[in-house]
């Protein structure tokens, strides 16, 4: 457990942080916008709470639940207690349900693959290597072969990368909302970014202005009123229109003049951090809601602003180094802690017979490529689910049957993670609101 602790402090380290700020996204833009508010750290310790509440109980039940689907659960109560909370004509948002569905959709079809992919690798590894000691229950009294050992290394390591990988993320994603609300001048802004950059922003940004104001001729408004033009447009999911075009023209003229003035973005004076960091990621979740809506522009259009999206991300969203090291940790010693009641559950009580060498093999290796794959494209997925549904896979592929009992109760985990989730943390997000 120790080594798998490691490579998931690896997979974290080595991490692009695309995952932490998918299931940022996922939360109401005028919650971000005010993370630093009471509003902001309802959201964040209900967020928090809620996820622990519901993954120290599963683990206690030592059912394999997913801390993806807590986390996603979690957002959604929060989102939709937002909503309820605002009342009618509230002007608040509540949850981002095509962003929801998609990152919905990667958690539910990535146990579908780690199913039929552990089922097809283990009939392809019984084609291909013939060896008894491969696929018969393990003998207790001796080691494994040498080889056999080292091929569940092997996948083994692959697992603990990718779970590492994918889900430290999630936690950086929150540490990052904690830190910019609490110490807005240190992490607002991407103060590695250096000053040799600096001329490539304008350039950039003022690329992307003119591409806006071409939308809209004649049409000028002040950066205060553009701020609220873009959040009701990026809340109503309506980023088209001459009005958001102007607007989205001026928070550019802003973001550039305050970056010019101040010689980079890292040396951007600590009285308009906070503002200048709101101003791109509402320029930046304008463009990125543009894209996904296919809204008719031309070619040099979409070479500007999606220039002008790379820059803001690289300015806003970004992980110290220090945060990956400390998740990393978290996770390696939560592996080290409190891997026996999951992995009894998953080696032994999923199939009616003792796992196999073969069998944990090609679960491990489906869930390794599964699991680094989603990474690639930003999506969370939960290694538990997918590992979970691999080793039933192997063990229908193999005739040895299922414990259905087992099979129900991570079911019902896996049904009951997502409502439950969005139920503790929505209440806890009321509660907390009626104090800060």
């Amino acid at each position: 457990m120790v080594y798998s602790g490691c490579w998931n402090l690896i997979g974290v380290l080595t991490s692009s942080g695309a995952v932490a700020f998918t299931i940022v996204t996922l939360l109401p833009v005028e919650l971000i916008l005010q993370v630093g508010s009471g509003a902001g750290y309802a959201m964040i310790f209900a967020l928090l709470i809620a996820a622990i509440i519901w993954n120290l109980g599963t683990w206690v039940m030592g059912l394999p639940a997913s801390s993806s689907h807590t986390l996603i659960g979690s957002i959604i109560g929060v989102g939709l207690a937002n909503q309820l909370m605002a009342g009618p004509g509230g002007g608040t948002s509540g949850v981002d349900w095509s962003q929801v569905t998609k990152v919905f959709e990667a958690l539910l079809f990535s146990p579908l693959v780690g199913f039929i992919g552990s089922a097809g690798m283990l009939f392809a590894m019984k084609a291909m290597v013939k060896s008894k000691a491969l696929y018969s229950a393990p003998d207790t009294t001796r080691p494994p072969p040498l080889w056999i050992r080292g091929l569940l290394v092997l996948t083994c390591t692959g697992v603990s990368f990718g779970h590492g990988s994918n889900d430290g993320q999630k936690g950086m994603g929150l540490i990052m909302l904690i830190l910019i609300g609490a110490t807005p001048t240190a992490y607002a802004l991407n103060h590695a970014m250096p000053a040799s950059e600096t001329p490539h922003f304008i350039t950039v940004t003022d690329a992307a202005q003119a591409s806006f104001a071409a939308h809209a001729p004649g049409v000028t408004v002040s950066p205060a009123q553009a701020r609220d033009t873009v959040t009701a447009a990026i809340r109503d999911k309506k980023v088209t229109g001459a009005p958001v075009y102007a607007a989205l023209a001026s928070l550019s003229g802003d973001i550039e003049r305050q970056v010019k003035a101040s010689g980079g973005v890292a040396a951007v004076p600590a009285a308009v951090t906070q503002s200048v960091r709101n101003d791109m990621f509402l320029v930046a979740e304008a463009v990125r809601q543009m894209q996904k809506s296919g809204a008719p522009m031309s070619d040099a259009d979409k070479k500007a602003m999606g220039g002008f999206k790379t820059v803001l991300d690289a300015a806003t969203k970004f992980i110290p180094p220090w945060v990956k090291v400390t998740v990393a940790i978290a996770l390696g010693l939560g592996t080290m802690v409190g891997w026996k009641r999951i992995v009894v559950t998953v080696g032994e009580k999923i199939g009616k017979t003792h796992l196999t060498y073969g069998q944990g093999a090609s679960a491990e290796l489906i869930a390794a490529a599964t699991i680094i794959a989603a990474d690639q494209f930003g999506l969370p997925v939960s290694t538990t689910h997918v590992l979970s549904s691999g080793i039933a896979g192997t063990m229908m592929a193999n005739g040895s049957g299922l414990q259905w009992n087992t099979v129900r109760s991570i079911a019902l985990a896996w049904v009951l993670t997502l409502p439950a989730a969005a139920l503790l943390s929505g209440a806890l997000f009321f509660t907390l609101r009626q104090f800060v």
